[in-house]
């Protein structure tokens, strides 16, 4: 069978990786990503004879569609590949393009293998900000208009969920998440509200950091972090960013 395997390593490191994932990794002849990924990968299963045995590609950030293509067209031609990508591959990852290329390449089977996400991974570093409803917001407009981006972060604001942001700052944009701290606040989010940051998870430099929504712009973030915007019920407790799973009910009245 022809297949290709659209894989979420999670975080990257070998213990915040699902089973699933490594096993795909391991039917590989071929495994292809982000060059920053692919390195990861060989660090963390260098004494793995299957995976460390497999061929590797890579390329350089944003040439998805270039690396979509490379892995559909080698599985095409009869040879195990695995795409991978951080993260879960269906959450701002590969799994949307590959399927979308896929039509043109009929004779492949596609099997997406789901990963941990930063919110999930990042919300056990800070505490536990998503035990009741929350969304999440990329922060970048490489592909999504600033405008479409505020819109959200304002919808996001008026529902008093949790919010998780993705990207929210790099080398480019070093002010985005200044930018959306202000619109978030212009919503009439209160500038003591409970936040937390999640900085290089499961990876060197680890770092939770609790902190309030008035000063999120004081802190230092990049590619690699990820910010939690707490909902009104949220609270700070011992290092920890608390969201409790229910809101309590007047029990007080006769």
């Amino acid at each position: 069978m022809k297949t290709l395997y659209v894989v979420g390593i999670g975080p990257g490191s070998r213990e915040d990786m699902t089973i699933r994932a490594a096993d795909a990794l391991r039917q590989a002849d071929l495994i292809t990503g982000y060059d920053r990924y692919v390195e990861i990968i060989r660090r963390e299963f260098a004494d793995d004879e299957q995976i460390a045995g497999s061929d590797f590609y890579t390329t350089g950030m944003t040439r998805e569609i270039e690396r979509c293509r490379y892995a559909l067209g080698k599985a095409e031609e009869g040879i195990t590949t695995a795409l991978i990508c951080s993260g879960d591959a269906g959450i701002y990852g590969m799994a949307s393009p590959v399927l979308e290329l896929a039509p043109e390449y009929p004779s492949v089977s596609v099997r997406i293998v789901p990963g941990v996400t930063a919110a999930s991974s990042g919300a056990a570093l800070v505490g536990a900000p998503l035990s009741h409803d929350f969304s999440v917001i990329s922060l970048s407009d490489r592909l999504t208009s600033w405008q479409l981006i505020e819109k959200r972060l304002r919808a996001a604001a008026l529902s008093d969920m949790t919010i998780v942001l993705y990207n929210p700052s790099s080398h480019g944009r070093p002010d985005t998440l200044k930018k959306a701290a202000s619109i978030l606040l212009d919503a009439g989010l209160p500038s003591s509200r409970a936040c937390a940051l999640a900085r290089h998870i499961g990876r060197e430099g680890e770092e939770a950091v609790i902190t309030s929504l008035g000063r999120l712009s004081l802190e230092m973030c990049d590619m690699q972090t990820t910010v939690f915007i707490g909902s009104s019920a949220s609270y700070e407790e011992s290092g920890c960013l608390i969201t409790p799973r229910g809101y309590k009910k007047d029990t007080e009245k006769a």
